[in-house]
């Protein structure tokens, strides 16, 4: 009989208690304890799902094999650096850091000891995200909309490190291509950190993207819109819906009362196998860590989508 994999999640708020659910849904894993600095919380989590509880990452460690890591953003270095020393699979939430040094350091270490240390980019495993990259060949245009209210919850980073990673790490993988020129535009509306982002690049093969984040818009809104030479491609998100539009052709209509914009073309619908994209996330961690399985995103990229971040954190703060 297989030996089941020894897991814990260490920070089970809003985005920990998703990691506990999936660990708990898995019949190889053993959820061996979940940590949370609030210990009454941890405890109510260890009550639901059959588990144990602590209130320090210290004491997870030679009780896990693999561990999430679901703390606030400026915990995660030393949080990480703990387990990862210690010979533990690491699935650390996004963004990993909040410097490059940091994460660089992170990687170093799980190269020395031997352990895979996987990011959180949950958009990763979104099926419509891994479809697009099937029929993304030549992009030359990328517009991107992440908008949505503010959530309480999220205090300790701006909407850039919150949710433009997210587009910012889709576009670099679709273009394949450096970044040669960016162009950034925010505002804070609510507190001291950005509310409100845009962000126009350049990239080296001439690729354009505009990326724009927002967590002060009423509507929620998950949008990615690809240009490429011989089609017209629209993803949304929260439907996982792909559409792919492709000879277009269009025309003005004059009435005596109006003018009107006449358009045609074949309209394509993407057929999207629609999992549970963090629990997709898990197993790739988990087949990484116990068969040794390629990972999906290399370490330089995982690297390069945080040094575009705090590029473009870099110059709201030069902005302001």
């Amino acid at each position: 009989m297989m030996e089941k994999v020894r897991a814990g999640v260490v920070g089970v708020g809003h985005m920990g208690r998703y990691h506990v659910g999936v660990y708990s849904e898995l019949f190889n894993v053993d959820l061996a304890g979940v940590v949370d600095r609030d210990l009454e919380r941890a405890r109510q989590v260890a009550g639901q799902y059959g588990t144990t509880a602590y209130g320090d990452p210290a004491e997870l460690i030679g009780r896990v094999d693999v561990v999430s890591i679901a703390v606030p953003t400026a915990q995660h270095y030393d949080v990480a650096r703990q387990f990862l020393e210690a010979g533990i699979h690491v699935l650390l939430e996004k963004p990993i850091t909040t410097t490059l040094e940091e994460a660089q350091d992170l990687f170093r270490i799980a190269q020395e000891r031997g352990v895979v240390l996987h990011v959180g980019h949950v958009e990763r495993f979104n099926g419509a995200v891994q479809e697009l990259k099937k029929i993304v060949t030549n992009p030359i245009f990328i517009e991107c909309h992440r908008l949505g209210p503010y959530e309480p919850r999220v205090r300790d980073d701006g909407v850039v490190l919150d949710l433009m990673i997210h587009d910012i790490d889709i576009v670099l993988n679709l273009v394949g291509s450096p970044v040669a020129s960016m162009h950034v535009v925010g505002s804070s509306v609510l507190g001291r950190r950005e509310d409100l982002a845009n962000v126009q690049m350049k990239f080296a093969n001439g690729c354009l993207a505009s990326i724009t984040a927002s967590r002060v818009t009423q509507n929620k809104v998950r949008s990615m819109a690809i240009t490429q030479p011989d089609a017209y491609i629209f993803l949304n998100f929260t439907d996982q819906d792909i559409r792919v539009y492709r000879q277009a052709s269009s025309e003005h209509v004059l009435s005596r009362t109006e003018l009107r914009y006449k358009q045609e073309s074949l309209i394509e619908r993407i057929f999207v196998h629609r999992d549970n994209p963090l629990k997709s996330e898990i197993k790739h961690l988990l087949e990484c860590a116990t068969n040794g399985a390629p990972r999906a995103v290399s370490v330089d990229e995982e690297l390069y989508s945080l040094q575009i971040a705090l590029d473009i954190l870099a110059q709201l703060a030069r902005d302001r």
